[in-house]
């Protein structure tokens, strides 16, 4: 199997409006793949077609090998959070996930409502019904419910919205993890692109219902100049640091800050040493906004496809 999912043409009209127009994507298993598009670009709508949830206009896709109407067969491998997370408010998020194992028929559900509350951080909701969880906390149980049955693939649409800087962080661990130790394949959404790109491996570029471009992260990172930016109390003395650190692609942008352009897997290292020296660091960011600005000049600047 070449693909674990493969579409082909796949074209989505409401009326006359055409949301999504012959959409070939190409997914590995293994891969994250990373859906940018800004709102309104036709990712939900290529979500829903590929789940299962929408019937296409025209074109087709096949999914673990089988295409046509036996794609259809092998849904239940499927784990997906589209739009709104399907919760019942007066439940706990135990009896949430309780009831969609049922579903699903999953045995021993007890262990896996147990180990899905850790991985997506609500563990500690106790009794608390989810109908008085916050948006972010909604979002985590939604995610919860899309990993139900242990699914070869999970499909999430902007799954980071409404979540808080360490929400955020411990969702993309936690689907970094599943990635890595259970094989499972991901397929996210997401007009955040600083986000997206810390976790996909490969990415879909998706501009007016259109797939304008796929391709890998290694390929993605030769045309986007990724970054360390250094915020330090004397970058006169902390550009000697780096250059005895044997780091000579940097820039002084203003009075505190330095962007380095090598060795960005060592920004501890660069923090230790910054210390030892007596400097201290105020933050210290690998920044992506160059990503931000290839998918602008993809799509014909900034004007009026500004990412939200």
């Amino acid at each position: 199997m070449e693909y674990l999912l493969k579409t082909n043409a796949l074209t989505k009209r409401y009326g006359r409006h055409e949301a999504v127009s012959r959409v070939s994507l190409h997914v590995r298993q293994g891969d994250i793949y990373g859906l940018i598009g800004r709102n309104g670009a036709g990712k939900t709508t290529i979500l829903k077609m590929i789940s299962g949830l929408a019937a296409p206009t025209e074109g087709d896709f096949s999914l673990f090998g089988y295409s046509g109407k036996a794609a259809k067969q092998v849904l239940h491998r499927v784990g997906t959070l589209i739009e709104n997370p399907g919760i019942y408010p007066n439940l706990t998020a135990a009896e949430n996930l309780r009831l969609k194992c049922i579903a699903m028929g999953v045995r021993n559900s007890k262990e896996m409502i147990s180990s899905l509350l850790k991985i997506v951080g609500l563990s500690d909701t106790g009794r608390k019904r989810a109908g008085k969880f916050s948006l972010g906390m909604k979002q985590r149980l939604g995610i919860a419910l899309a990993l139900v049955g242990e699914p070869d693939l999970v499909v999430l649409d902007e799954p980071i919205n409404g979540l808080d800087p360490q929400g955020i962080a411990e969702i993309r661990e936690a689907i970094e993890k599943l990635n890595r130790e259970q094989g499972i394949t991901f397929i996210i959404s997401s007009h955040i692109l600083e986000e997206l790109s810390k976790m996909a491996t490969s990415y879909g570029i998706v501009h007016n219902g259109t797939l304008l471009q796929e391709l890998t992260r290694e390929a993605l990172l030769q045309k986007c100049s990724e970054r360390i930016e250094l915020k330090v109390d004397d970058t006169a003395r902390a550009c000697t640091v780096l250059e005895k650190m044997g780091i000579h692609e940097y820039k002084v942008v203003d009075m505190d800050t330095i962007q380095i352009f090598e060795r960005l897997e060592d920004s501890g290292e660069i923090t230790v040493q910054l210390a030892q020296n007596g400097i201290k660091t105020m933050s210290i960011t690998v920044k992506n906004e160059a990503l931000e600005d290839y998918y602008l000049n993809l799509t014909g600047g900034a004007q009026n496809d500004k990412l939200d």
